[in-house]
Formats: structure tokens, sequence, C-alpha cells
């Protein structure tokens, strides 16, 4: 048996497959590889990742203002709801 271009006999055989899986090989069996095929060697690239932007501060600063805002309505609404309570 040949897995990726690799004999993976051994590897099959010291699972200990049942017998309905030695049937299920059957019918999934492609044909032989041809060895001339195969690349000797493949060279990795890896994925191009998106440009770091190491100034954060832009970010900083929304997340600032999505904190201080909401602070600072509940603090005018408290201010005003003392007040109107006062007059």
């Amino acid at each position: 048996m040949v897995s990726r271009g690799k004999d993976a006999t051994d590897d099959f055989e010291d699972v200990g497959h049942s017998d309905n899986a030695r049937d299920m090989l059957k019918d999934f069996y492609v044909g032989e590889i041809d060895a001339s095929t195969i690349p000797k060697s493949t060279t990795y690239t890896p994925p191009k990742q998106p440009h770091y932007n190491q100034d954060k501060t832009s970010e900083f600063i929304v997340k600032l203002l999505q904190f201080l805002v909401p602070i600072a309505i509940l603090g005018l609404a408290f201010g005003v709801h003392l007040y109107t309570k006062s007059s």
C-alpha cells in the first residue's frame, strides 16, 4: 500500500485493521504510483502575512473613547438628574 508516495503497508498492518477495513481498501484502490513523477524535494513558501502595524496609537485612542464616552454620558445624565431634582 502506498500513501503520499511512501510505502504504508507496515503502518496499515501495525494498526490492526478489521476485515471490513481491508474490504474497503479494495474499493478505494486507485492504482500504482509512477515514482518518476514524484518531485525529489519541495520548497516551503510561507503564506504572506498582512503588514503588522507597529503604531497602535489610533487603535488605543478608539478603545479609550469607547470606554470614556459612555462614562461621560452616564456622568452627564447623573448630573442633570441631580440638578433637576434639587431645583
